[in-house]
């Protein structure tokens, strides 16, 4: 428990409190957004779904080890002729290696940061000077999701993937049981949006997470998921949703501007 513990605090004291300022840097594009969609944060076509398919890789930075995967940003490009003042929405889903823009987005969410009608505009200029935030996602009628991953092997082995992450968070750590158990079992984080374990209770199964939130922490439980003949491929709603909202640690962002 100690070291779980010293883990843990140490997860938690690396979360960004400051995700919500405004940063200046620049973005590139993909051509096609599958290159995103097949990203290192293990979504594959589901990702096409998530925000529109406006897509995003980031940099390590944003793509903390597979944390920031589902993350929602708030972008807009700086080129008053060509660009709009409320740009678009992106999501997370793969990590940038060029560390020439800390973005690269679909071509679709690059077109949405220009004005009305010009967006073929903005992909001539290949790389743009942008300014961006996090921003909390939503989804509306729609819970956490666990999809369980096609490598999975019953009884000896269990892949799930979490989707539709709500709010501005980030999962952790994550542990399951069978449902009305108390004897946990740690799961570990395979990639991206993947965990996985070698140690799976029988029977219907329950998951808990450690949810951060900027520099703040907490468990979050869902009692039932899994049935006890859960199949792979198949994507079974957790019952939760989480809505946190990252609570700074920085001195005051200043987006005013931002309107």
């Amino acid at each position: 428990m100690a070291l779980f513990l010293c883990v843990l605090f140490l997860l938690l004291s690396s979360a960004s409190a400051c995700d919500r300022c405004l940063h200046q840097s620049k973005a590139a594009y993909f051509s096609k957004a599958s290159a995103l969609s097949a990203g290192a944060c293990g979504y594959g076509s589901l990702a096409l779904g998530l925000s529109g398919g406006h897509l995003a890789a980031g940099v390590s930075s944003l793509y903390k080890d597979g944390a920031g995967c589902g993350a929602c940003f708030q972008i807009r490009c700086k080129n008053s002729t060509l660009c709009s003042s409320e740009g678009t929405r992106i999501t997370l889903t793969d990590l940038n290696h060029n560390n020439e823009t800390e973005f690269v987005l679909s071509s679709r969410a690059f077109m949405a940061m220009a004005n009305k009608g010009i967006g073929r505009d903005i992909l001539k200029l290949g790389i743009v000077d942008v300014e961006y935030k996090r921003i909390p996602c939503e989804y509306k009628n729609q819970n956490l999701a666990v999809r369980v991953e096609e490598s999975s092997q019953k009884p000896n082995y269990l892949a799930i993937k979490l989707m539709y992450q709500g709010g501005q968070t980030e999962v952790v750590a994550m542990d399951v049981a069978q449902v009305g158990s108390a004897n946990w079992n740690f799961m570990s984080r395979n990639h991206g949006a993947v965990w996985d374990t070698s140690r799976v209770p029988n029977g219907a199964l329950q998951f808990r997470f450690v949810v951060t939130s900027g520099f703040d922490g907490k468990w979050i439980w869902a009692k039932s998921v899994l049935p006890a003949e859960w199949k792979t491929g198949v994507i079974y709603d957790s019952g939760v949703q989480i809505t946190d909202i990252a609570k700074e640690g920085c001195s005051p962002c200043d987006d005013s501007h931002w309107r």
